[in-house]
């Protein structure tokens, strides 16, 4: 895990975040149900930090990330950057938060257009927020090319005649060339081989050093998470169910669903994974359209008591920083 020099100070809080699709049905078109992909999600990201977000596909890890953006329109909650509520700002009051706020998506190819070359796709963001003179976003951009690994001959080239990793720096150059303080790793690994996923992990973690930046970090690769996250955060069927230092969460994992997902996480010698015992969960993940009652786990749960049919459990601190949201911790 990297260290964390820099203070705890607070770069965004996000509070009580929902989004909920409609869903529609007959010749009106009307809403009669709600897919509750973010339900009633809070946390805080510290300055200098990563933090990890996990969980089953289909949990809202993603919709989190865009919703931050304003890529998606939030359903509730709050969202505070620099004293301001991202989520009430009008739309040309977002456009240029966007410069602070910036997203690496997870399909390296078709985030980029095919037809432009790929100096134009990192310029894209420069030109929308007029930084500088023409000839100063040639500069920036390949500079910016030259902080990823690339030449500055690549910026004439197209999309197509890269490989997937040299892709993934472009989509990670294209996110730094607005200087931005968030960076929103939305599964930027997930596409690509292993040995090419540890540079461009790497490379991340050297850039956060180099230019103080701050990420979520949205995997599936548990392992991955711990090697780049200061903290993790939990998701399951739209809700954070705990959060905690990544070393801790590892070492001691409080609720039964971030204890069986670290019961499946691989280990290399053979005699420990022999000794350790693996947690398999029952049942398939309920449907975000019809979530059961009371705790979202608790269909699934090994731990389950007649009480978490009915109560929501909160996120509380339980000591050490470490919050879980389960009635039995």
């Amino acid at each position: 895990m990297p260290q964390n020099s820099n203070s705890p100070e607070t770069l965004v809080r996000v509070d009580n975040l929902k989004k909920y699709f409609p869903v529609r049905s007959g010749i009106m078109q009307r809403v009669v149900a709600h897919v509750l992909a973010v339900d009633d999600v809070s946390f805080e990201i510290h300055k200098g930090e990563t933090l990890g977000l996990v969980g089953e596909s289909g949990c809202g890890k993603t919709t989190v990330g865009r919703t931050m953006l304003r890529l998606i329109e939030p359903t509730a909650g709050s969202e505070i950057y620099n004293g301001r509520d991202i989520f009430k700002l009008k739309p040309n009051e977002v456009k240029a938060i966007r410069r602070d706020m910036q997203i690496i998506f997870q399909d390296p190819y078709a985030s980029l257009d095919p037809r432009v070359p790929i100096g134009e796709s990192v310029m894209e963001g420069l030109h929308i927020h007029h930084v500088g003179t023409p000839a100063e976003r040639v500069e920036i951009m390949l500079e910016t090319l030259k902080k990823v690994g690339l030449e500055t001959y690549h910026a004439r080239r197209f999309p197509h005649e890269f490989s997937g990793g040299q892709r993934q720096r472009i989509g990670i150059a294209r996110a730094l060339a607005c200087d931005p303080s968030l960076v929103i790793c939305d599964e930027p690994i997930s596409a690509l081989d292993v040995s090419i996923q540890a540079q461009v992990i790497n490379l991340l973690e050297e850039l956060q050093g180099r230019l103080g930046l701050t990420y979520i970090f949205i995997a599936h690769d548990l392992a991955v998470v711990k090697h780049i996250s200061h903290r993790v955060a939990v998701m399951y069927l739209g809700h954070v169910i705990e959060i905690t230092g990544s070393e801790e969460l590892y070492d001691n994992p409080l609720h039964p669903y971030s204890q069986a997902l670290l019961s499946a996480v691989p280990i290399a010698d053979p005699d420990e994974e022999e000794k350790r015992e693996r947690i398999i969960l029952k049942g398939e993940v309920p449907s975000p359209l019809n979530p059961p009652s009371g705790c979202c786990f608790h269909p699934r749960c090994f731990k389950a008591v007649p009480e978490c049919k009915h109560e929501v459990p909160r996120l509380r601190d339980v000591g050490g920083h470490h919050e879980v949201a389960c009635m039995r911790v």
